[in-house]
């Protein structure tokens, strides 16, 4: 980012007249012409005219914090709203999108605030008015436009420069190195480029704010474009962090510099290289729990249009393939829309810092086998207690399963009583677990490292050193064999004898042999063999996927209905190697040291 920029310099390039964010009016038009000749597009107009069917009849979005904390569900429906009938708007002309954007956005702005002690609420809610504002302006009445501007100054932009001021109790989030930062930033940016011709030394200071505060987030891109928070909030900081950088783009004919941050030019082929043949992701960390149908992500890796505008600004044609075969459609899908094909991409990835690795025997193929493995940082913004973890896809379905994250709302959720809950645990991941107890089963403070990676034709792999989360020398090895096989390979040295369990939680039926050696899953109609190698002794066991009888069970967790538990449980281990092939077809890989691998 330039050192050089003053707020007096903020605006001196500001566009004049509006629209000017994210698209001028000559934008607009260039988008009605392609909307007329590119089906694709034109079918996602008539997804968004679907939408708008039901809003048109709906009443205005209400004050509403159901949970005492958060206005966000509020504030999301009404930017969701917004930006679907301004679009609409903007692409035939029909009155009655405007002006049932105008009911939703006067009710808006009476609400006696945005929630500014949450300030996510309030940052998408000015991010829904600069939106309103801008793309609609000239069908606003004087009086309107003045209403909304009001709206913004008062409830958006003031609160936000109490915050950048260190004024405000609520203002901890310009210093914030995670997804605050960006969505606070470039929801209040926005609004501050909508009204920067009317209230210029306010905008200007606002601009001047977000604009230094937004590379601490951005940091953490660094090197490969990952980002640790996990897929979910992957997307909801790159949306805001794209719509501002492509807001002072379009206004101001600069983004500072913003977007050459060390590894945001990558960062699109990091949701790409998370998701599986399945099109379920890696969830870790806080996102959305997986269903056997589709993922529930909310704002998840299938709904993000800035996909788009990645392939297009740093020429990622792969980015556009597959948003535009997943795409839900939203008002940026056609804007930024982009129709490149795919430009192919390795079949494995390690992302640095993030600490994930993932494999896959094809891109294209349904059918494929997926490997998703991760290290990292328990530290991390939403992280879990889950380095080690895996999740596996195949023949379609995922047999190694996330669960996801549990309900924000259970006390100390984000504090104190964060590992008490079973899917925040390592317990409740793909992991290993020594010496359970009722205090946290890994490190809280654990950073671990995938020391070594490896990508051939016939053999990818990663190899973890996790002794940071546990007592002792534990290491994790994961491959992918001949592009069909999966081994999982642990090593575990320790000074005292410890007890030890590991863990895969899958929504298939499970059946275990009878010397308890192969466990057959089961699920729409397809088998996939779990074969316990080493130990000799070692046997499978079902459990149920609960806590364990030495864990914490606080009440209000969610019960995990369809996943059932596969574990091995080992007593008085010292030095031991333990080493599990998940596989379509039978492998005779050799066994070998990870040393060795």
């Amino acid at each position: 980012m330039s050192t050089h920029v003053t707020p007096a310099g903020m605006l001196q390039r500001l566009h004049s007249g509006h629209p000017r964010l994210l698209a001028t009016a000559a934008d607009f038009d260039r988008l009605k012409q392609r909307v007329g000749t590119n089906p694709q597009l034109r079918d996602w107009q008539a997804a968004l005219q679907k939408r708008a069917a039901s809003v048109l009849t709906a009443p205005p979005s209400r004050y509403e914090i159901p949970d005492g904390k958060r206005l966000l569900a509020t504030s999301r429906q009404v930017l969701d709203r917004v930006y679907t009938l301004a679009m609409l708007y903007r692409l035939d002309g029909d009155r009655q999108y405007a002006d049932r954007a105008w009911q939703e956005l006067a009710a808006a702005a009476a609400f006696k605030d945005w929630n500014p002690n949450h300030f996510l609420d309030t940052a998408e809610m000015t991010h829904a008015f600069a939106i309103g504002y801008d793309w609609l302006s000239d069908v606003w009445t004087p009086t309107q436009r003045a209403t909304l501007r009001q709206a913004i100054i008062e409830k958006g932009l003031r609160p936000a420069r109490a915050c950048y001021r260190g004024e405000a109790g609520y203002g901890w989030w310009t210093k914030a190195h995670h997804n605050w930062n960006q969505v606070c930033n470039g929801g209040i940016g926005m609004g501050a480029l909508a009204v920067g011709d009317e209230a210029p030394e306010l905008a200007a200071e606002i601009l001047l704010g977000a604009v230094k505060s937004l590379p601490l987030a951005m940091a953490s891109f660094a090197p490969d474009g990952a980002w640790a928070e996990g897929p979910t909030y992957w997307d909801y900081a790159t949306r805001y962090n794209v719509a501002f950088l492509a807001a002072l783009e379009s206004a101001l004919g600069t983004d500072f510099g913003l977007s050459a941050a060390p590894g945001f030019a990558r960062t699109g082929l990091y949701p790409l290289y998370l998701t599986g043949p399945t099109g379920i992701p890696f969830n870790f960390a806080d996102a959305g729990k997986v269903t056997l149908t589709r993922p529930n992500l909310g704002y998840g890796p299938n709904r993000s249009p800035q996909q788009f505008w990645f392939a297009r600004k740093f020429n990622l044609p792969a980015c556009a393939f597959v948003q535009r075969r997943h795409a839900q459609p939203h008002a940026l899908d056609l804007l930024w829309y982009d129709d490149r094909g795919d430009a192919g991409l390795p079949l494995d990835r390690y992302f640095r810092t993030a600490e994930v690795a993932t494999f896959r025997s094809a891109w294209d193929d349904p059918q494929a086998v997926f490997v998703g493995f991760k290290a990292g940082d328990n530290k991390a913004s939403h992280g879990h207690l889950d380095l080690g973890t895996f999740v596996l896809d195949a023949l379609g379905q995922r047999w190694a399963a996330d669960l996801g994250s549990d309900n924000y709302n259970l006390p100390g959720f984000f504090g104190a009583k964060r590992w008490e809950y079973y899917r925040l645990r390592a317990e409740g991941h793909n992991t290993l677990v020594l010496n359970p107890g009722p205090g946290p089963d890994q490190d809280p403070k654990a950073h671990a490292k995938i020391t070594r990676f490896e990508s051939q034709p016939d053999r990818a792999f990663a190899i973890a050193d996790l002794s940071p989360a546990y007592p002792g020398q534990v290491r994790r090895g994961l491959a992918l064999l001949d592009r069909r096989h999966v081994l999982v390979q642990d090593e575990i040295r320790t000074d005292q004898p410890v007890e030890l369990w590991w863990f895969l939680h899958t929504p298939a039926a499970m059946a275990i042999s009878a010397d308890g050696r192969t466990a057959t899953l089961t699920q729409a109609g397809k088998s996939f063999p779990v074969r316990l190698l080493l130990p000799a002794a070692a046997r499978f066991t079902e459990m149920p996927t609960q806590p364990l009888p030495t864990s914490p069970h606080p009440p209000g967790q969610a019960d995990n209905t369809g996943i059932r538990t596969l574990a091995i449980h080992l007593t008085g281990v010292t030095d031991t190697r333990l080493v599990v092939a998940l596989a379509t077809t039978n492998t005779t890989a050799p066994i070998v040291p990870l040393a060795d691998w």
